[in-house]
């Protein structure tokens, strides 16, 4: 049985959240962690991962909070699993935040930057989610982060062939993997986002200043991912004001 917040409005969720280190998956893992919900962030860095763990109980020292160090692509998921397995049993969100981005005109991307993008933005969360499929509760929900970049009939910006075809790519996937598992209870969406101000996109676009700050999408993708499964499945939602 799930345990509930005091005021019984939100039952409280394990939630694994990757590219927790910086930008809207540092801002959701906040948000998560804050309203009580037991979080596992994920990330490469050790450093960002140790600020984001002081951030947290600085804002909720209550909060059950699991800053671990691991690489989605390259590292092995034994030890993990065995501690989602030892701390939980079951969990019952899985937020696939983690990417990357090359910003490059195509006649000088080469094969090897399409690898990188597609390693990182699609076979990583392929692996994890993979990985991790059995420790999934029911019902429970996996939300892939994606790109307006990748979405379909939306503006296309030059530099970012390889970044915009990985995030489509996700798309895909995320729609496929939907029907895969609708008898075992897993809904699967896809957050399209467009820009926020992160350091991401000022990699992409230098200079360009979002109308959304990067806490307002971490918060948006925290609430969709406590609520989305509700009323989706399989979808790729455009979360965009501006363009890019």
């Amino acid at each position: 049985m799930q345990t509930t917040s005091l005021t019984d409005e939100q039952p409280l969720q394990k939630i694994i959240i990757t590219g927790a280190s910086s930008g809207i998956g540092f801002e959701a893992a906040i948000e998560l962690a804050i309203k009580g919900h037991e979080v596992i962030a994920l990330a490469r860095s050790e450093e960002k991962l140790s600020n984001l763990h002081q951030i947290v109980h600085s804002l909720n020292p209550e909060a059950k909070f699991f800053p671990i160090v691991f690489d989605i692509v390259n590292d092995e998921y034994a030890g993990l699993t065995q501690f989602i397995q030892q701390r939980w049993g079951k969990f019952n969100i899985l937020i696939n935040n983690a990417g990357t981005l090359i910003n490059k005109p195509f006649k000088e991307t080469t094969e090897l930057d399409m690898a990188e993008m597609f390693q990182a933005n699609v076979l990583g969360h392929f692996r994890i989610t993979q990985e991790l499929l059995h420790l999934l509760d029911t019902p429970s929900h996996i939300l892939n982060i994606g790109s307006m970049g990748g979405y379909m009939g939306s503006s296309k910006f030059p530099g970012l062939v390889a970044y915009s075809a990985s995030k489509a790519a996700l798309h895909n996937f995320t729609e496929c993997l939907a029907q895969e598992l609708i008898e075992e209870g897993i809904k699967v969406n896809c957050l399209a986002l467009g820009s926020a101000q992160t350091e991401m996109l000022e990699k992409a676009f230098p200079g360009y200043q979002s109308p959304v700050q990067a806490f307002e999408m971490g918060k948006y993708i925290a609430d969709f991912a406590l609520t989305g499964h509700k009323f989706f499945n399989g979808k790729i939602i455009p979360v965009a004001v501006s363009t890019p």
